[in-house]
């Protein structure tokens, strides 16, 4: 198929999966002990930290001038994410600087993100679906913020954060449209997009066992 066929379908099959993310599916009762605003938004900073990271990571191993630029534009964003999130922290009397979101190491999704070799499986599983991801979950966090009454921290969301992953999002499109032209290319995206979508299934499951989360912001 041609690129832009492989894109539409790709797109398609991950909004299949996003839709079990959606708030509708996820948004019940569910705020119970720490649930708030403040731990949240700690999840928060190290998913931003790993997002900048990862992007930064793969900026320097790619030869590929307007990958390099989509990557660093990424990492740019995440980090501008990471500061904001820290002053909104500390405006609700949390020292950020006192805390550290990679004392656990990195997450499972961003040690599989780190493991992929080619650049064509880093824009389909980085740019266009993780960032699809982080849409949906900044969605969901919204809607938290609002019923928590936070409008400040929705606001940041709603203006700021969840329309640069947006454009991150697009940025991988565009790039796919590129790079995605040969079977093998396309088979190779095709598998990352399925296993960081599956990952993110797992991870969201996980953390509704474990802390009863359904909203945690993305990146």
């Amino acid at each position: 198929m041609t690129a832009a066929e492989f894109v539409a379908a790709l797109d398609e099959k991950n909004q299949a999966v996003l839709r079990r993310l959606e708030p509708e599916a996820t948004l019940e009762p569910e705020v119970s002990g720490a649930l708030n605003v403040v731990n949240l938004l700690k999840v928060a900073l190290k998913n931003e930290i790993e997002a900048t990271e990862i992007a930064a990571r793969w900026l320097v191993v790619t030869d590929d001038v307007e990958v390099k630029m989509a990557f660093a534009r990424q990492a740019g964003d995440e980090a501008k994410h990471y500061r904001m999130i820290a002053e909104r922290l500390g405006e609700l009397g949390v020292d950020a600087g006192a805390l550290n979101p990679l004392a656990q190491g990195f997450g499972p999704l961003f040690k599989y993100l780190d493991s992929l070799p080619t650049t064509v499986e880093r824009v389909a599983a980085g740019q266009f679906t993780r960032e699809a991801i982080a849409v949906v979950k900044n969605r969901q966090f919204i809607e938290f913020c609002e019923r928590a009454g936070d409008q400040e921290t929705a606001t940041l969301y709603r203006d700021i954060i969840e329309p640069d992953e947006r454009f991150h999002h697009q940025l991988g499109r565009s790039l796919l449209l590129r790079l995605a032209t040969t079977p093998e290319a396309q088979g190779a995206a095709g598998r990352a997009a399925a296993r960081t979508l599956a990952l993110a299934e797992e991870l969201q499951g996980a953390a509704l066992r474990t802390a009863g989360i359904h909203h945690a912001p993305g990146c």
